[in-house]
This record gives C-alpha cells, sequence and structure tokens, in this order.
C-alpha cells in the first residue's frame, strides 16, 4: 500500500477532499493522513474517522491488513483556514 493508494481510496468516498498521505516509517504499513472535507461538518472526530476508515475498507481490517497504524487528522475546510 503507497500513500497514493490510500490517498485515492479517501477520494473515491469524499470526492471534495483535500488529502495528504506520509509513510511515516517507509515500511508501507504506518501512515499519517490529514483529510479535509466537508463531510466532516457537524459529525464528531469518531464519526470522522470512521468515514475515513470506511473507505479504506479491507485495507485496515485484520491482523493482515497492509494498513498497520494510521494517524488522522480530520478537519473541515473551515477548521483547515482557521489554523
Amino acid at each position: 500500500m503507497t500513500p497514493d493508494d490510500i490517498k485515492t481510496r479517501i477520494q473515491s468516498a469524499l470526492p471534495d477532499a483535500e488529502i495528504s498521505v506520509v509513510d511515516t516509517t517507509g515500511g508501507g504499513d504506518h501512515f499519517s493522513a490529514t483529510v479535509v472535507s466537508s463531510a466532516f461538518a457537524d459529525k464528531g472526530l469518531v464519526d470522522r474517522h470512521r468515514l475515513v476508515y470506511g473507505a479504506l475498507g479491507e485495507a485496515m481490517r485484520g491482523s493482515h491488513a497492509p494498513i498497520h497504524a494510521l494517524a488522522l487528522t480530520t478537519e473541515t475546510p473551515e477548521e483547515y483556514r482557521r489554523r
């Protein structure tokens, strides 16, 4: 799994999203992602993460999944602009 693979999967579920993905260890199984989408409006942190995990599907499930760890930052466009 590459950062581009992850970005493509998330983009398919959240078409308006701005996404940045980094392989944090260089091993292709630990990643950090920032996802900015209007779909996160009025959603709590858990629901936002569920949207992203849902987009990644089986890549996040089970002990043999290609993504072992994913650190997520999820923000609406308004939240991102306030940084």
